[in-house]
């Protein structure tokens, strides 16, 4: 009767990995953030619960903010904007990237991210100094080269 007891124990082995729930490592991050995206986008899920899906909301804030301030800085340099009216046309390109970010949240901040702030203010400093590096780049090619 030794090998009815081992059945039994693989079958109880084998619900137990039925019922587990997949973990998340930081191993397999690409992976992590296709899944991430898998609920998002096909399952519809609106509540930020997760620590990681609140992370990936945060990379994407900061990478959107990036990439917009090096579209800024090119845009600037290559109109030839010098001193203080550089500085305002980078604040000028963050407040339509927040607006355009508010708005692809569909005006609903709060059921992806915890506050108003994390959304008007992250990568901030991050997207000035890429500005700045990409507003001389391009200033210097096209209007001292």
């Amino acid at each position: 009767m030794a090998g009815h007891s081992d059945s039994s124990s693989s079958e109880k082995k084998s619900s137990e990995a039925m019922n587990d729930v997949p973990t998340f490592s930081t191993e397999n991050m690409q992976n992590n953030m296709k899944v991430i995206y898998y609920r998002f986008v096909f399952h519809g899920y609106r509540n930020v619960k997760s620590c990681v899906e609140c992370q990936y909301l945060s990379f994407v804030l900061i990478c959107s903010r990036t990439f917009m301030s090096i579209i800024g800085g090119v845009i600037a340099g290559i109109l030839g904007f010098t001193g203080f009216m550089g500085f305002i046309f980078y604040f000028l390109v963050m407040a339509i990237t927040s607006i355009g970010l508010i708005a692809k949240a569909k005006f609903s901040v709060h059921l992806y991210f915890d506050s108003w702030n994390r959304i008007i203010l992250d990568g901030f400093m991050g997207g000035l100094m890429s500005f700045v590096l990409f507003w001389t780049f391009a200033y210097d090619i096209v209007h001292i080269f």
